[in-house]
């Protein structure tokens, strides 16, 4: 789809109360750089618009998904939510209930039964307040009211700052719940392709390698992405593993007849759509290694992650139905569209549907009242494989 205009609701309408220096382009994007990245934002949801590294050739590419109309991001209907940070309560909210405090609360159900990122009004279809902004960083701001007849009781305050720095995107996030106990759990929902479409024989994810060396377990999921409480180890060469080996393509079980169900649907969903749970008794690396490491050979990038976060979510974008456009920068003279599977979306948060699993003992994570501060931090850092 193609759009001439741009709402005005993207340029200018979120009001800046902090030292702001940098402006917008005519689209509404921010854009902000340093040596070897540049990143570029609308106040739509927060949202990371275009992210370009270098490759092993030396040029830019821009390795996330989007759209090149910025107007289009909330008219999409299908909202993926590309590189925006939903909320207040990320991810799935099982039965589209949960008890806080001997309350029982009702959230809205826009994922069958279930509630995912908080209903059809979260974060990401919000526009942001642009409260500072420098040539290397950015930070928006949203208040997010009580809606306790959609199961959130109580105001949330809430910013994000990114910024960037040798080939690193950084990102830091704070909220804080000042009236009453509420959910509070955050990601960047960040779609990747680090080929960005460019190589000729596939558009497919399935040949990037994905290593995630403390990720030994990972959490039972029923045919609704929804936990059903179990963690299970992630045994060596399994579908599920990611830990034992630095090289494991994202594709290396397709050969596996239960490939087809690993992320549900009933049996529809191919690849992943999961969450990978982080060892903290883990000996294995030092301190300062990546969480998650994801690499291309073909265009020679590899995308490091370090979160302070208990795990990720990996999605491998098997619900694209090639309906979508690719950005300009983007895929070749027959590669237009998001074809199935040839994106992987990484959201590092919290356990899935914690609040409603005590036995987890993750509801100080994700809980929080008066006088008590939520925050999240990560970065991505990209470097070129030396071949």
């Amino acid at each position: 789809m193609k759009f001439t205009t741009v709402l005005p609701v993207l340029v200018g309408a979120a009001p800046a109360f902090g030292q702001v220096n940098i402006k917008p382009d005519e689209s509404g994007r921010y854009t902000i750089s340093a040596d070897g990245i540049k990143a570029q934002f609308i106040p739509y949801g927060a949202t990371l618009t275009n992210l370009f590294v270098k490759d092993k050739d030396g040029k830019d590419i821009d390795v996330v998904l989007g759209y090149d109309n910025t107007s289009y991001y909330p008219v999409d209907k299908g909202h993926p939510v590309y590189n925006a940070i939903p909320g207040r309560y990320v991810n799935r909210i099982g039965k589209a209930t949960y008890t806080l405090d001997g309350k029982k609360y009702q959230t809205e159900a826009n994922d069958g039964p279930n509630t995912l990122h908080s209903g059809t009004n979260n974060w990401s279809y919000r526009v942001w307040n642009v409260t500072a902004a420098e040539k290397d960083s950015i930070t928006f701001s949203i208040t997010d009211p009580a809606y306790a007849e959609k199961g959130m009781p109580g105001e949330v305050d809430a910013s994000v700052t990114y910024s960037v720095a040798n080939s690193t995107w950084h990102i830091k996030m704070a909220a804080a719940a000042p009236e009453t106990r509420t959910p509070l759990m955050l990601t960047h929902h960040t779609y990747f392709n680090l080929d960005a479409y460019k190589d000729p024989a596939t558009s497919k994810i399935w040949n990037h390698t994905l290593y995630m060396p403390r990720a030994n377990r990972w959490l039972e999921a029923g045919d609704d992405a929804v936990p059903t409480g179990k963690v299970l180890p992630a045994q060596p060469n399994s579908i599920n593993d990611f830990a034992s080996a630095p090289d494991m393509q994202l594709g290396h079980a397709s050969g596996d007849p239960k490939f087809a169900g690993n992320c549900g649907g009933g049996g529809a969903c191919e690849g992943y759509n999961g969450y990978f749970v982080f060892d903290d008794s883990s000996e294995k690396g030092k301190a300062d290694d990546p969480d998650v490491i994801l690499a291309s050979s073909f265009s020679g990038v590899r995308a490091e992650l370090r979160t302070d976060q208990a795990g990720v979510v990996i999605y491998t974008c098997n619900w694209m139905d090639g309906t979508a456009d690719l950005k300009s920068t983007q895929g070749l003279k027959d590669r237009k569209k998001v074809a199935r599977s040839s994106c992987v979306a990484i959201e590092a948060h919290d356990w899935v549907d914690g609040i409603n699993h005590p036995e987890w003992k993750r509801l100080d994570a994700q809980i929080k009242g008066p006088g008590e501060k939520y925050s999240w931090e990560s970065s991505w850092s990209f470097v070129v494989i030396k071949t």
